[in-house]
């Protein structure tokens, strides 16, 4: 063989040879490569896995029983922060971004809550001292650092103070923006729907009042208290706000005269019902009771044929029954004038 081809043949062998040494650091290369790439998975899994999803539940269920509306954000809370399943390994490392924006989104969401529920506190404190509310004091003592978000705060803790204590927001002086809290009820200078701390009774009264309406102006106390035991009101358990509330229902308010207690006729064992008493008649009206209820369920009153039906009706009955008393009052003091003598001097 020619020597120039046995130079080319050893120069093909000495390729195939460096070729065949290097094909097993590749192999070697590429699964340290899928090593890499597994152990993100794992770190996944980990993060899946991390107290995060503990310390959450401890978080919501360390928290004081809440009544209403404050109930319903409680559970709100506990669904953003608890971090979303994943289905697979193949999907973790996918998932592992998702799961890190739902362990830093609800920070400002849990600080908004917060500033939410001081807030409630704080516009129940100057209900009962009887003080100004602000805006600017609202942002320098309770909102701070969260100025931007005022608007939804000071609507959300609205919302709250409304259902829970049954008392409006009312911006008295917009140039000024100063609020102050005004009771549902159109209560005389005697009347009384608080306890001895001066918390207003009038969002657990006014619960009882829709319950009543919906269930055709009668509910039994088994009816009640299924509605009530959904906010967290419990027959035979302190609550936070009205101390004891079966005391409130059957005994407080039915001796202020808004609600009655009656026993049913005929039943055995005893069974007990609601009805509105002569104060929540004079106080308040189906209408409001209605859009009461509406704002609980985010609606509006027209979403309940029936109900809004009735409550037009007695708002009818109402308006007639006061352009009646009207026509009364000018009728007796026309009389009056007639019969008193007159003050001329006789010629």
């Amino acid at each position: 063989m020619p020597r120039g081809q046995k130079s080319k043949l050893r120069a093909r062998e000495r390729r195939r040879q460096v070729r065949g040494g290097e094909e097993p650091k590749n192999v070697k290369n590429s699964q340290a490569t899928v090593g890499k790439e597994e152990h993100p998975s794992s770190s996944s899994s980990d993060i899946q896995n991390a107290p995060h999803s503990s310390s959450a539940d401890e978080a919501i269920s360390s928290q004081p029983e809440l009544g209403g509306a404050e109930s319903l954000m409680a559970a709100a809370i506990s669904v953003v922060t608890q971090p979303r399943s994943t289905e697979g390994a193949s999907n973790q490392v996918e998932e592992k971004p998702t799961t890190s924006l739902a362990t830093t989104e609800p920070r400002v969401e849990d600080l908004i809550d917060q500033k939410i529920a001081m807030l409630v506190h704080y516009l129940l404190y100057k209900y009962q001292m009887k003080e100004p509310i602000t805006k600017a004091d609202m942002l320098k003592n309770i909102i701070q650092s969260c100025k931007n978000h005022f608007p939804e705060i000071l609507k959300k803790a609205s919302e709250h103070v409304e259902l829970i204590f049954g008392l409006d927001v009312k911006e008295l002086d917009p140039i000024k923006n100063i609020y102050v809290l005004v009771n549902k009820l159109e209560m005389g200078p005697d009347a009384k729907c608080s306890d001895s701390r001066g918390v207003p009774k009038t969002g657990l009264l006014m619960t009882v009042l829709s319950v009543i309406f919906t269930k055709g102006n009668c509910a039994t106390e088994e009816q009640v208290w299924e509605v009530l035991n959904m906010m967290g009101i419990q027959e035979n358990r302190n609550h936070f706000i009205f101390g004891d509330p079966k005391k409130v229902i059957t005994k407080d308010l039915v001796r202020d005269r808004y609600l009655k207690y009656e026993r049913i006729p005929d039943s055995n064992p005893p069974r007990f019902q609601f009805m509105w008493g002569p104060r929540a008649y004079a106080e308040t009206t189906k209408m409001k009771v209605l859009e009461f209820l509406s704002k609980i369920h985010n609606t509006s009153p027209n979403s309940f044929p029936d109900l809004y039906e009735e409550a037009m009706k007695d708002e009818a009955e109402r308006a007639q029954a006061r352009l009646a008393a009207r026509a009364r009052t000018a009728a007796m003091a026309s009389a009056r004038s007639k019969v008193m003598p007159s003050n001329s001097c006789p010629k």
